[in-house]
């Protein structure tokens, strides 16, 4: 009996101007990695609210030949000659995980994308669809529940609250100028409030937000350029907490370093904050550098950490993060002590098809997963280049053929049913406590 054919995804490309337009003939290709593979409608769901299309600049189209039966590079519109296509694709809401980039050829004197991730796009019975699956339902960074109006009331009364305070100061610009759902949140008084303290890193990740080296790549936001004091930061965190229930406050944002380098003022903080109240999740997101320095935040009151690995392979950690002054074993320590203290830990799983699952990689966290006491795994797309980092990755360890970014979830799921998988900082309500 022969298999039913699976429904492809047409192709959509964009013209000089950025108009987006299906091709006929044509199906959507998707890339993970060096692979390339037609989209099927089953691999796709339409493009969730709030994500944004783009258009790839000195690139060229990587589609589907239907007539032919052959993935082909399109260096004009085959139905007007002469007219440049570029390919499209789609940087997705929070909360979905992308399953393949868009697939394209690079010109030779390409520069480096800007930092998002690239999700492969298509058209598919009247509606735009993507390359992604669903890892999180929550709307905590739902543009739709975030009205300017309510926004700039809530700084208002904050204003009036804390007038002199430079964190809440801080928060207004991350919130207003660059968009920070984060900032956002706080003014709103919803789920998680963001407490960036820290100027310094001893990271130099390739996909760093706040500071590039690489004059190629622009930073999406600046870097706070103050230590905020432990009054300040208190300040903050317990308007958040008073009025939020099931209050989140985060160290470790995008907009600063690596908030262990502020421990001097986060340590007089917590205590300030736990002084007042037990109520509210303490968190910290953190490369776990400086394990001396964690334990004394888990004896102090932080509640849970959330740690940033693209890779549990040391040479591929070590590419992409390009640590200075600390080592890999220096994270892993640090997620030790946190299952010593019984504290919660997740993952910022940093991935890109047809790296995060290729089965080097996927034997390398299994491993991982039996070793370390990770609760929770918070499976976030890379913002970076995807063949640029592919490329990288591979001149750090080999890989093989990617056994799909789905099969990866659902692998690590059965074999490791306690650890929750989302994309949000979980409220101390919800921690799954064990120890792998």
């Amino acid at each position: 009996m022969k298999k039913e054919k699976k429904a492809l995804v047409a192709a959509v490309v964009a013209n000089s101007q950025g108009e987006i337009f299906e091709l006929d003939g044509y199906a959507a290709v998707g890339m993970a990695g060096f692979s390339q593979t037609p989209i099927s409608a089953n691999q796709t769901i339409q493009i969730p609210y709030g994500s944004e299309f783009m258009m790839l600049p000195d690139r060229h189209p990587r589609v589907y030949n239907i007539l032919r039966g052959e993935i082909e590079t399109l260096y004009e519109n085959p139905y007007t000659p002469g007219e440049p296509v570029f390919p499209v694709a789609v940087f997705n809401s929070p909360g979905y995980v992308i399953t393949h980039t868009s697939a394209y050829e690079e010109n030779k004197n390409a520069g480096p994308l800007p930092l998002f991730s690239y999700a492969a796009a298509g058209w598919y019975r009247d509606r735009m669809v993507t390359a992604a699956i669903c890892i999180d339902k929550e709307k905590r960074q739902d543009l739709r529940l975030m009205k300017l109006e309510k926004i700039q009331k809530g700084i208002e009364k904050m204003r009036i609250k804390m007038p002199h305070n430079r964190l809440r100061a801080h928060l207004e610009n991350c919130a207003l100028v660059y968009g920070c759902p984060a900032g956002k949140n706080f003014f709103l008084g919803r789920f998680e409030a963001p407490l960036p303290t820290s100027k310094q890193c001893n990271s130099n990740c390739l996909g760093c937000i706040s500071l590039q080296t690489d004059d190629q790549i622009p930073c999406s936001q600046t870097r706070i350029t103050f230590t905020p004091t432990a009054d300040e930061i208190a300040q903050v965190a317990l308007a958040h907490i008073h009025r939020v229930k099931h209050a989140v406050v985060s160290f470790g944002q995008g907009c600063e370093g690596d908030p262990l380098f502020s421990a001097h003022v986060i340590l007089p903080a917590i205590h300030k904050i736990r002084t007042e109240t037990m109520e509210g999740t303490i968190n910290m997101n953190t490369n776990a550098s400086k394990p001396e320095i964690l334990e004394e935040l888990f004896t102090s009151g932080l509640d849970s950490i959330r740690v940033s690995i693209n890779s549990t392979r040391k040479p591929c950690y070590d590419a992409y993060f390009r640590p200075r002054g600390y080592q890999f074993s220096h994270v892993t320590k640090s997620i030790l002590l946190a299952g010593k203290y019984k504290k919660h830990v997740a993952i910022n799983y940093l991935n890109c098809p047809g790296f995060t699952d290729s089965p080097e990689e996927t034997t390398a966290l299994m491993a991982f997963l039996e070793k370390y006491p990770v609760n929770m795994i918070q499976w976030r797309n890379l913002n970076f280049d995807p063949l640029r980092y592919f490329q990288i990755m591979s001149k750090s360890a080999p890989h093989t053929r990617p056994i799909g970014m789905k099969n990866l979830i659902k692998k690590v799921h059965k074999s490791f049913p306690k650890i929750k998988f989302g994309y949000f900082n979980p409220p101390k309500e919800k921690f799954q406590h064990f120890i792998a």
